[in-house]
């Protein structure tokens, strides 16, 4: 019979059981806090949420929302944070999700005996041992884990990576300090710019190891990606397109002091916002290279320059981290596990361990895995079957060429995919899956 393992209660994990509630498929859905969202579960008790006090939404809520749980009508374009999380914990308790998730249940370990899998949970201060299922979805997320950059010497300011920054007087008082916030991702710009006001005495300073093209969020008037190309254009071609239109809304990041991106717009991970640049213009930020040293209470930039810092803030990213998950069931090689459809490993004796939203969609995660769970739920109804191991190989590679291969080399960019162009693809491989498996029917 099957059973399936749930880790994670996150908009992945959530998603994922309701789809097999729906299909009326068993599960066991583990979390490790005492509430569902993840990271975007504000102070969330578990200590491993991401989210900011000012954090809003970089995808606006037309891309992001549920396909049978739309958005509430009367919400801002960007919602933040709070808005997001409310509108998980409603989606959870309209189709009645709440009573089947195990709160404040951590799974320590998963491993597999045979065809089955077992799971060791901690929950009230005792392990006990779960199972057997049939298969396990891994939602346990991949924000959360920080990325700090080993840097020569010691530094007697405060240090931290961006997932413990909360607020300017939290968990330390920032005001009429000189920082140093490391990266020119979305959440360092987000940061720096809320750090950069004049008001707070603050002196910012971004350090950036390469250059970036920040896209703004609004564009003639509208949210950029709220009228996406359908998804059958090429991917090339939207690419293409899209980088046109970021030439000429935001025109040379050199016109607003930041250095030259030695890419063209789109082959990064996009930084979104409409106040960075702004900040920079008005003189709010400094932009210096990367910090090659640490000193005392000194910082020596890669240009041979030295500033007396207070703090330092590292908006690196993040890792891939299963904890859980024997180095063996999960070979994470520089950041990256290759995955099927970015969900399963083509090695059969895997094929009951699946990772759910593992992959940095554009434009949106938040809904990625309801995708991804159409899929996963039609293999354990048995309505679709897995190519052979071989063919899962080969279309691994295609699919990553296809989604990567436009962006240059960096830990940054190991999972990423156009969400559009995936879930195009992903209805045709449900179709073929589905001819794969008519001869098991009979």
């Amino acid at each position: 019979m099957t059973k399936v393992l749930i880790i994670g209660a996150g908009c992945s994990g959530f998603t994922t059981a309701k789809r097999l509630k729906d299909e009326a498929i068993p599960f066991d859905c583990f979390e490790m806090s005492d509430r569902i969202g993840g990271v975007w579960a504000y102070n969330n008790p578990n200590g491993l949420s991401a989210a900011y006090a000012s954090l809003h939404i970089d995808t606006s809520k037309w891309r992001l929302q549920f396909e049978d749980f739309p958005c509430p009508t009367d919400w801002p374009d960007f919602p933040h944070h709070s808005l997001l999380n409310q509108y998980f914990n409603d989606y959870v308790d309209h189709f009645g999700l709440r009573p089947l998730i195990r709160f404040n249940s951590a799974v320590e370990r998963i491993w597999q005996e045979g065809a089955d899998w077992f799971a060791d949970v901690k929950a009230n201060g005792e392990t006990s041992r779960h199972g057997p299922y049939t298969h396990v979805a891994v939602c346990n997320g991949h924000h959360w884990s920080p990325n700090i950059p080993e840097i020569p010497g010691s530094f007697n300011g405060h240090e931290m990576h961006a997932r413990d920054y909360r607020t300017p007087f939290e968990p330390v008082d920032l005001r009429g300090k000189t920082v140093v916030v490391v990266g020119l991702g979305n959440t360092a710009v987000d940061i720096a710019s809320e750090l950069g006001q004049r008001a707070l005495g603050t002196r910012l300073i971004v350090s950036a190891r390469r250059g970036v093209w920040v896209l703004p969020k609004y564009l003639n008037g509208k949210p950029m990606d709220k009228t996406p190309l359908p998804a059958w254009v090429p991917l090339w071609l939207k690419r293409r397109l899209g980088a046109s239109a970021v030439r000429r809304a935001v025109g040379n990041m050199e016109d607003y002091g930041l250095p030259t991106p030695d890419h063209q717009p789109l082959e990064a991970h996009p930084t979104v916002s409409s106040e960075f640049l702004l900040r920079c213009g008005n003189g709010d930020i400094e932009v210096k290279p990367i910090v090659t040293q640490k000193d005392g209470d000194h910082l020596v930039f890669a240009d041979g320059s030295r500033e007396k810092v207070d703090a330092l803030i590292y908006a690196t990213g993040y890792k891939l981290n299963f904890p859980f998950i024997s180095e063996q069931d999960a070979p994470v090689r520089d950041n990256h596990l290759p995955l099927f459809k970015r969900m399963v490993q083509a090695d059969p004796r895997l094929h009951g361990l699946w990772f759910m939203g593992l992959a940095q969609p554009l434009p949106t995660l938040v809904n990625f895995a309801e995708q991804q769970s159409k899929l996963f739920a039609a293999c354990l109804s048995g309505r679709y079957a897995l190519p052979a191991p071989a063919e899962m190989q080969k279309i691994i590679l295609a699919d990553e060429a296809m989604h990567k291969g436009h962006y240059y080399a960096s830990a940054r960019h190991t999972i990423q995919v156009d969400f559009d162009a995936y879930c195009h693809d992903l209805k045709e491989e449900i179709a073929r899956g589905a001819k794969r498996a008519l001869p098991r029917a009979a």
